[in-house]
Parts: structure tokens; sequence; C-alpha cells
């Protein structure tokens, strides 16, 4: 047993055991880490916003001279602060409206380049693949489980008969996508505790 002799492991080890510690209950020792992990995720949320938009994008242009190049942004950001008047807080409407106007256009554009238009694709498969059974078993439950899915989510039509039978089978499409997700945020958040147990016995304690 090797005791690490660095401070910023000792450090580390502390906060995760005092996050740790509310397994047994609320106290002291996780409200203080817990404030700690708030308060610095919002500097370095406030320091990128700072070195990586404000900055390159309305400071630096402006101590150039290039004011025309960022008159527009500069407007709007402004524009945002009068919602803390309360006489002129309607001018930040003007700028709110861009913003969720930008902000709309580009996630519907996003959505269908990046979601809907490769999923689409991934779905025109062979149902035949000569001499490979395995690659067509799973064109088939693709296939089919995707039209069988969108299936389920048509609202127009009476779920019943032949159609409620496709809808069920959809459900089971659904149910087993719905467990494998959770089934993998479950490994994913084992694997992070197993790397802080790892840690605190290899790095901090030298046990293992």
């Amino acid at each position: 047993m090797h005791l690490s002799t660095s401070i910023w492991v000792w450090i580390a080890a502390f906060f995760t055991l005092a996050i740790f510690s509310f397994l047994y209950k609320d106290n002291p020792f996780y409200r203080f880490a817990e404030s700690v992990f708030v308060g610095s995720s919002a500097a370095f949320a406030f320091l990128n916003l700072w070195f990586f938009d404000v900055k390159p994008k309305l400071w630096d242009p402006i101590a150039k001279g290039n004011i025309l190049y960022v008159i527009i942004p500069l407007i709007l950001s402004i524009l945002m602060l009068t919602r803390f008047i309360p006489k002129i807080k309607w001018l930040s409407r003007w700028a709110i409206a861009f913003t969720v106007g930008m902000g709309a256009g580009l996630g519907i554009t996003g959505m269908i380049q990046g979601y809907l238009v490769p999923q689409l694709k991934g779905t025109f498969l062979p149902l035949w693949v000569p001499g490979n059974l395995a690659t067509t078993v799973n064109n088939w439950l693709l296939v089919f489980g995707t039209i069988f899915t969108i299936t389920y989510f048509y609202f127009s039509k009476p779920i019943k008969g032949k159609f409620g039978v496709a809808a069920k089978i959809g459900i089971i499409f659904i149910m087993v996508a719905f467990g494998a997700s959770f089934g993998y945020t479950i490994m994913a958040r084992v694997s992070l505790l197993i790397g802080r147990v790892y840690f605190l016995l290899h790095t901090w304690l030298g046990m293992v």
C-alpha cells in the first residue's frame, strides 16, 4: 500500500468520497462538493463563452476597427440585455425572436440532414444477400422493424385488425430499443463507477 503524495490526487479523492457519501444520506460534505462542482462548471462555461465566442467574434473585430462586421450582433446583444430594464424590456423581443427563428431554422435543417435523411437511406437495404444469412436477417429486421414502428405512430386509423397486429409488433421493437438504450446507459454509469473506484484504490491508496 503506497499512498499518493500528490495534493491534487488527495483533492480528487476527497471530492469523490464526498459525492459518494450521499449514498448514506445528505450531509455537508456532499453539499460542499456539489457547490464546488456547480460553481466550477459555471466558471468554465463563462470562460468558454468568452474565449470561443465573445472575444474572437465580437471584441477582437471591434479592437481591430471592423465595427461594421459585428454591428448587427452587437445591437442584438444590447437589445437582449434590455430584458432587465422594465420600461424598455419589449426591445429584447426582437433579439429573442431572431435567436429563436435562427435556432429553429438551423435545428430543422440539422435534424433533416443529420437524422432523417441518413435514417431513410439506412432502410433502403436488400432483403436478400446471397451467401450471407446473417446480413439478410439483419436487413429484414431493420426494414420491417422500421415499418412496424412507424405503423404504431400512425394515429389516423384505429389500431385493430391487421393494422393492430402490425402496431403491436412495432411496440415490441420500441421496447427492445428502449431496453437496449437503458442497458447502454447503465453500462456507461457502471463504467464511470469502476473508474472512480479504481482511482481510489490504485492512484490514491496504491492498493491495486
